[in-house]
């Protein structure tokens, strides 16, 4: 059974080992708002919306070689967005890496732990993605082959820019978590989870030589990702290392809910939803959005 297309993605929660560190990146460069701060936790978004909630008091980086977060992906609502996003990372000399996937173009970023970040604007205009069993690439709405992975023209894209934008603006509404990438432990095991019998999400690409698969919500680009990169039959992190605590799934009604408790099985109750544990170990939650 299929999520329904209108399932979204709430926030996500990330451990840091020192939000007064951390904030710089995600507030300043990266252009989430402050919207609210209790103690270690940092709530942040735009234009209201929660959308990551920094978690502070890890005692470690990011742990290499084990299940967790790959990147959250943060999707901009038009491609100005994205060149703001890129002039600021630029103009600081902070490392980024603009990747031009066809079906979106992408500016990826670590933060200081090394939690991953993808800014993106979605182009599914512009072509397909496609896997063959031996490669995955995309195609160009007339039939041309594309890598997928080409490099942004990073010119053409701070083009979009005036000479007088202000390049601390924060993000604007209709920002939003487009997607979760995730290390896992084991590639079949985390596409039956996600796929149509268990999560709902619809399977894209499965692709055992690049040890990774994805699935989405009936378009492109992808709304779950997931990969061996970090290690087949990798554990999960230590206790107390930054990285993912949980990522929320949001679902439009009730009975989609009870659809999905349906269908994982062993899950716990929380306020308004439960939460589950993939099999790599990492936690999500599911409630109906607000």
């Amino acid at each position: 059974m299929k999520l329904p297309a209108a399932t979204r993605f709430g926030p996500i929660h990330i451990a840091v080992t020192n939000l007064d560190r951390a904030l710089p990146v995600w507030r300043d460069l990266v252009g989430l708002s402050e919207i609210s701060r209790d103690g270690e936790t940092v709530t942040l978004g735009a234009s209201g919306r929660p959308l990551v909630v920094l978690e502070g008091g890890a005692v470690r980086p990011v742990a290499q070689h084990t299940s967790g977060l790959y990147h959250v992906a943060i999707h901009v609502p038009t491609r100005k967005d994205l060149a703001r996003v890129t002039a600021r990372l630029i103009a600081n000399r902070y490392p980024n890496s603009p990747t031009d996937h066809l079906v979106s173009e992408a500016v990826y970023l670590w933060d200081l732990d090394g939690n991953g970040i993808e800014m993106t604007f979605e182009t599914p205009w512009r072509g397909v993605m496609k896997s063959n069993g031996e490669d995955y690439y995309a195609l160009t709405t007339d039939g041309r082959r594309h890598s997928g992975r080409d490099a942004i023209d990073v010119r053409g894209l701070l083009g979009e820019l005036d000479p007088n934008d202000d390049l601390r603006a924060p993000l604007p509404a209709g920002t939003r978590i487009g997607h979760v990438h995730l290390h896992v432990a084991d590639l079949d095991k985390a596409a039956a989870y996600y796929g149509d019998a268990g999560v709902g999400f619809e399977p894209l690409m499965f692709n055992r030589r690049i040890r990774m698969g994805d699935a989405g919500l009936g378009y492109q680009p992808h709304a779950i990702a997931f990969n061996t990169w970090a290690g087949i039959g990798v554990p999960q992190a230590p206790s107390g290392s930054a990285g993912l605590r949980h990522f929320t799934i949001e679902l439009p009604t009730a009975a989609d809910l009870a659809a999905l408790r349906g269908r994982l099985g062993d899950v716990s109750d929380i306020p308004g939803g439960f939460e589950a544990l993939d099999p790599a170990g990492n936690r999500l939650k599911a409630r109906v959005a607000s």
